[in-house]
């Protein structure tokens, strides 16, 4: 497969073209011929355009591509490698939403031949891709697994908005269903990942290894959440005790902060998820859960407790909140934990106005019913800054003065700005 690929016999094509699809499909597409292939005309159009719906990548990624991108299912049947790089979300009750990745895989049934290889990087619990994609190309197909078509998994570690580790900068952990399978695979990725590949023993080893990446890091920094909770009763600010800790060389570097997107605040609930299915109930990745889910409603109730202390009537309260994404330097605003502190405020009769330079408004709209504004009109009576997006990093003291008014509370809730403002009541996780 991999000798077809490269002599370009054979095609490979990439399944869902969002901030994980995209990238990859457009690297391959400069070693070999891909097509792109998702379910939104609209999105398809843009690519065509050279834009990134996700605006991650900039015009000069899609060049000198050999790439067609396309809505039309029957087009992928040309390919023999097929990458399925769908979301893999939750669900109203924090279970795994399977629907995008079984129609995924609904699909690429529909177009398999003997011979082809299937390779699944979308996050999922150990042993989805055996226990419940393989039976569904069995069944659309007509075909045999491991006899007649081969399958792998290979999860995606982009980091959205990280512009030094990019996909090919990033060591790649690579599985495959039989030996034969796994090192095609593997060789396949190493046509594009400079910082080489892993090759796992097994797919549940590798689905098993991307599951707990992101489930570490949310615990990590539900541990710090926990620590700032502890720390601000205190009166102690936990960004400095960090700054001393870290000065041990093997002390974890992990901040307190909102966690959302697409990965750390939902990948834990599939572990957990399947661990129940065992009789295991996982109660140190529940309680990181907890906290993290619970972190919008504690900031808003400490501003609450602020306002209050200050300001004679919380219904005459104007509070901005800034940044509305799910990380720094991004225009996601998908799981943004930053909506729970609007609505928490706003359940306290608390007016928000909120503002994000890389948001679309008509997106925050859609998604969450809440109007993003386009620039501060104040006075306020506190500013949250709830994102580090780069455009909030340096502002001036003068710049806080204007927005608020006299014993405004500034809440930094990613220390941006610790001992750099003197003259305002200063407040930080």
């Amino acid at each position: 497969m991999y000798k077809e690929l490269l002599e370009k016999k054979e095609k490979m094509a990439v399944i869902g073209l969002g901030y994980v699809g995209l990238p990859i499909a457009l690297e391959f597409a400069k070693k070999i011929s891909v097509i792109g292939f998702d379910i939104k005309p609209e999105r398809v159009e843009m690519m065509k355009k050279g834009i990134d719906p996700s605006n991650e990548l900039d015009a000069g990624a899609f060049k000198n591509c050999d790439i067609h991108f396309t809505s039309e299912l029957e087009e992928i049947r040309e390919a023999s490698f097929y990458i399925v790089a769908v979301p893999t979300p939750i669900d109203e009750h924090k279970k795994p939403d399977l629907k995008p990745l079984l129609a995924a895989t609904d699909s690429v049934g529909r177009v398999l031949s003997e011979g082809d290889y299937v390779v699944y990087e979308s996050t999922v619990y150990p042993g989805c891709t055996e226990e419940d994609c393989v039976p569904i190309l069995e069944l659309n197909s007509g075909l045999k697994y491991i006899e007649q078509f081969k399958v792998g998994f290979s999860p995606e570690r982009i980091n959205p908005g990280d512009k030094k580790h990019t996909l090919t900068k990033i060591t790649k952990v690579t599985s495959g269903c039989d030996p034969e399978s796994a090192e095609e695979i593997a060789k396949v990725y190493e046509m594009v990942i400079e910082a080489g590949v892993h090759r796992a023993s097994s797919i549940k080893v590798a689905e098993s290894a991307k599951i707990i990446e992101n489930t570490q890091r949310d615990i990590n920094i539900a541990f710090m959440n926990e620590l700032s909770m502890i720390f601000n009763k205190m009166h102690i600010n936990t960004y400095e005790v960090l700054e001393a800790a870290g000065t041990k060389w093997n002390f974890l570097n992990f901040s307190p902060g909102l966690v959302g997107g697409h990965c750390i605040g939902v990948d834990p609930y599939y572990l957990t998820y399947k661990s129940a299915m065992y009789g295991h109930h996982a109660q140190v990745i529940n309680s990181g859960r907890s906290i993290n889910d619970g972190m919008g409603a504690y900031v808003a109730k400490q501003i609450i407790i602020k306002l209050a202390n200050t300001f004679p009537n919380l219904k005459d309260c104007r509070v901005l909140v800034m940044g509305a994404t799910f990380k720094e330097n991004v225009t996601d605003i998908r799981n943004s934990r930053v909506i729970d502190v609007v609505y928490e405020l706003k359940s306290f009769g608390v007016g928000v106005d909120l503002v994000d330079p890389l948001a679309s408004a008509e997106e925050v709209m859609a998604e969450y019913n809440l109007k993003l504004e386009k620039e501060p009109v104040g006075p306020y009576h506190a500013v949250i800054i709830a994102v580090g997006h780069d455009e909030y990093s340096n502002l001036p003291e003068a710049y806080f003065r204007s927005i608020t008014l006299p014993g405004a509370t500034i809440a930094d809730l990613k220390g941006m700005y610790r001992n750099k403002l003197n003259s305002l009541t200063y407040w930080s996780l």
